[in-house]
């Protein structure tokens, strides 16, 4: 059976030499397997585990969280994969704050227009068509200015009938604009009236932020331009207002997977130097926790490679389960089992994890959680190959001196339960609706038997028998290891167990290394 090494170890111990220098050198080995299987396919998939694991850490004040992202897109050279991705989020979810700015700009929109007839349609035929409803967006605004600056204008209104309208008329009927040709009108405007595209009318239906979802790529490159170009104050408050009310974690998940390799590296070292973390028994279990232990050894990050390793060790465990048993990776999968079994061999054989750990007190502190980490995602994998019914389970909690008790999820299937909790808990209206139901059931079957759809003996099954095979098939468990707070299946005991074992294991070395 597995040993999980949960208890205080005899620190006396020293251990047989041999055996922990044989089981550092397949540690390295192991690492080695791993990281090939990481980069087989090129990084991507494990820079975004590393982006996930980053975006979970919350430690980071809204202050720090804004000063962090505005000095990376201050940085040099210009991001403008970076800005462009943010401003897209701005539109998006907060159209209402670049709106003001797209108004001040609106003399510089006759250019959006002029020949996009699509543009042009989407804006300015939003007529009324009656009924007490108002012009909308760039529809209001025509109408308006048209009224208001008649005499310049009115002659410029392009309609599709056969005569024009006068004021007077589409005054006291407001939907005779359904008739404009909306089109050839902005086009005149375009080429004979340029006070429109400076007027309050036009610019006053810009101001919700509405026009940017007509073409956000056009929106993005002009704010672009405004940041980096002209240095806009406004631009930038609507970008430190954004990056200190939005969480860290939406901001880590749409904005990293832009950077480049480099920028990058720059982005984890700025953050290293917002972090201020100790090591703290309560905070152990905690994923984002390790990494930021990890991120504060790194103070000057010149490659993501021992990142990415980190953290897939200790974070990625089943999704390295999941590339060691790809069907593609047969030869490292069986590398990996080989490795596993002498792994088995010398722990078994130690009875005493001390000597392994005390090999990390020399040790840097990032290559100490490097070696717990890979002896950890051992037992992951080790688990995940000797566990496979609950019967095991239930051997590997007893023999490791782990508290279990079964959660029972199919409770509710227990006829007579249900039936005595129902007798308390309901009323007299839920019992008879109850009997209704059975008496409807019970027709239904009369007529499955009448029909000869179903054989009785179908209807007739073991309820205790199939509620026993459904739990040694799913069933799932409840362990002191997390003091009893939630409920495992054995499908997530072997990534559970690995990292208990693996803070527990962690603790000891920090501790010890003080």
């Amino acid at each position: 059976m597995v040993q999980l090494f949960l208890s205080e170890p005899d620190w006396d111990d020293n251990g047989d030499a041999e055996s922990v220098k044989k089981m550092m050198s397949l540690l390295n080995e192991l690492e080695s397997v791993l990281w090939s299987l990481m980069t087989s396919g090129g990084r991507s998939e494990a820079r975004l585990w590393l982006c996930n694991a980053v975006s979970g850490i919350t430690s980071i004040t809204s202050h720090q969280q804004r000063e962090l992202f505005v000095n990376l897109l201050r940085s040099k050279p210009t991001k403008l994969g970076l800005a462009s991705q943010l401003l897209r989020m701005i539109f998006e979810k907060r159209p209402q704050k670049v709106g003001p700015i797209i108004a001040k700009k609106s003399y510089m929109l006759d250019k959006f227009f002029e020949g996009s007839p699509t543009r042009i349609f989407q804006w300015f035929s939003n007529f009324a068509d009656g009924g007490g409803v108002e012009h909308k967006k760039g529809a209001r605004a025509l109408a308006k200015f048209a009224f208001a600056n008649r005499d310049i204008c009115w002659d410029e209104l392009e309609w599709k009938g056969k005569h024009g309208q006068s004021p007077a008329m589409v005054a006291t009927k407001p939907h005779y604009f359904l008739d404009l040709d909306v089109e050839q009108t902005v086009k005149n405007f375009i080429e004979n009236v340029p006070e429109f595209w400076s007027s309050s009318e036009f610019s006053d239906s810009l101001r919700d932020g509405e026009i940017s979802f007509v073409d956000k790529k056009f929106f993005v490159e002009i704010f672009v331009n405004l940041m980096y170009k002209e240095d806009s104050k406004d631009v930038w408050e609507v970008i430190y207002e954004f990056l200190t009310k939005e969480s860290f974690s939406f901001l880590c998940h749409h904005l990293l997977i832009t950077l480049e390799e480099q920028d990058f590296c720059f982005f984890l070292e700025l953050l290293s130097k917002s972090l201020n973390t100790r090591i703290e028994a309560e905070s152990l279990g905690s994923s984002s926790y390790w990494l930021e232990i990890i991120l504060q050894k790194f103070r000057s990050v010149k490659s993501v490679d021992q990142l990415l390793l980190l953290n897939a060790i200790v974070n990625q465990g089943r999704q390295l389960l999941r590339l060691v048993r790809d069907e593609e990776s047969c030869d490292e999968q069986a590398t990996v089992k080989g490795i596993s079994s002498q792994l088995q061999v010398t722990l078994s054989s130690t009875k005493n994890l001390a000597p392994v750990l005390k090999e990390c007190f020399n040790l840097r502190a990032t290559e100490a959680i490097k070696v717990v980490g890979l002896l950890s995602w051992f037992i992951h994998y080790t688990l995940s190959e000797k566990c496979p019914t609950p019967e095991s389970w239930e051997s590997l909690f007893k023999s490791n001196e782990i508290i279990f008790r079964r959660y029972d999820e199919y409770a509710l299937l227990n006829c007579e339960k249900l039936s005595e909790d129902s007798d308390h808990e309901l009323n007299s209206n839920s019992s008879r609706r109850r009997r209704r139901k059975k008496d409807r059931s019970r027709k239904r079957r009369r007529n499955f038997e009448d029909d000869g759809c179903y054989h009785s003996e179908l209807l007739d099954f073991d309820t205790s028998r199939d509620i026993q095979d459904l739990k040694s098939r799913s069933g799932s468990w409840l362990l002191s290891t997390d003091g009893f707070s939630a409920s495992w299946t054995n499908a997530d005991l072997p990534e559970h167990l690995s990292k208990h074992c693996f803070s527990k294991w962690m603790k000891l070395v920090f501790t010890k290394r003080k």
